[in-house]
């Protein structure tokens, strides 16, 4: 049986993006999307509990007992971060650990037009969600925009996240990095401290719950620019999922304070690749135009996706002419376009228009 040092470098070496062990199966490994064996004898409950003891603190374990889960930053000596998934399952112990890039990506490699969220960049108030299933990416574009902000702008910037994944060093900000359950007791408290603590921008790593939501709003509302993550898909899906999560009669109240403090919401999912070595993520964006704030307001976000198709010059674009446009290029297969498209039988008829997408290049 491998130990945990040795799984991990295989994880580092191969760069798959997750380990998964589980009573009564082998450890795997998410590459490229699909599920690989890396050692072929069977995980017994004394070997997960084993290897979780390996890589999680006292004060997790504790947690682990308490509530049958925890979540947390690993380090691997010098050579990466994971991020950490420990949980109860039929009595037993299972893991799950994703590989943190070591480094922060590009725009080019995340596929993301700098010029159609620069702006965004620059703001000085607002809300910006970014949107996605689990394991979408959201994290990785998050890092990316914070970085920016980093190094082009001289303001504070605080970060409260679970664990804390990406470390970002001083560069012309101030970054202050707060580790839900170490620094903090969850993401409201630590939104609303962070409001007396001279913030220009404020990372919420997930709104989870109304306070959470309502403490995002007022800050954007207030003159900081505030970044956060849902799980939802698609924009017009999450103004819906924000607006549904409070009492109905302060629904209409947050509408229209939504449709002032929104500046942005970037939908994101990640998908493998034609070539079967590597992902690449598809965008929809939506920028908080004065169309789209009436939208908002007038409880009318049916036609929020029929808005976007017709900015394209503000910078705006559809999940499914994203999907489209790495289909023409033949960076994903037109199975995985339909599979991810919003309209089915639309996405079919634009396949076909487009001929043999397949065979086309690279990026």
């Amino acid at each position: 049986m491998l130990d945990m040092n040795e799984m991990l470098k295989i994880i580092v070496e191969r760069d798959a993006s997750d380990l998964h062990l589980s009573v009564s199966k082998f450890p795997v490994m998410r590459l490229h999307g699909g599920l690989d064996m890396i050692d072929p004898e069977i995980l017994t409950p004394e070997d997960t509990e084993r290897l979780m003891r390996e890589i999680t603190p006292p004060r997790y374990q504790q947690m682990l007992q308490e509530n049958g889960s925890c979540d947390f930053a690993y380090s691997y000596s010098e050579r990466a971060r994971f991020r950490c998934a420990v949980m109860r399952s039929k009595g037993h112990l299972s893991v799950v650990m994703r590989l943190i890039p070591s480094r922060i990506m590009t725009w080019e490699e995340l596929g993301l037009p700098e010029a159609s969220v620069g702006h965004v960049l620059k703001a000085h108030r607002g809300l910006v969600i970014v949107t996605g299933p689990t394991g979408s990416g959201k994290t990785t574009t998050l890092a990316t925009m914070i970085d920016w902000i980093n190094i082009n702008r001289q303001v504070h910037i605080i970060t409260v996240e679970d664990p804390i994944e990406y470390l970002h060093p001083h560069k012309r900000a101030i970054v202050t990095q707060r580790e839900l359950h170490v620094d903090t007791p969850s993401f409201h408290f630590a939104l609303r401290g962070a409001l007396r603590q001279d913030p220009d921008v404020i990372l919420v790593g997930e709104m989870r719950d109304l306070e959470t939501m309502e403490a995002g709003l007022m800050a954007a509302e207030t003159g900081h620019l505030v970044f956060a993550t849902l799980h939802t898909i698609g924009a017009a899906e999450t103004i819906n999922r924000f607006v549904d999560a409070f009492p109905v009669n302060q629904q209409e109240q947050i509408r229209a304070v939504l449709s002032v403090a929104l500046t942005s919401i970037i939908s994101q999912t990640l998908m493998p690749r034609a070539s079967g070595k590597g992902r690449v993520a598809a965008y929809e964006i939506l920028h908080n135009t004065p169309a789209v704030a009436n939208l908002i307001r007038e409880k009318k976000t049916n036609r929020i996706l029929s808005t976007i198709q017709t900015s394209a010059k503000q910078g705006m674009i559809t999940m499914d002419d994203y999907l489209i446009n790495l289909y023409r290029k033949g960076i994903i297969t037109g199975e995985m376009c339909l599979e991810r498209a919003y309209s089915r039988d639309e996405m079919q008829t634009k396949m076909l228009s487009v001929g043999g997408g397949e065979g086309a290049g690279e990026y």
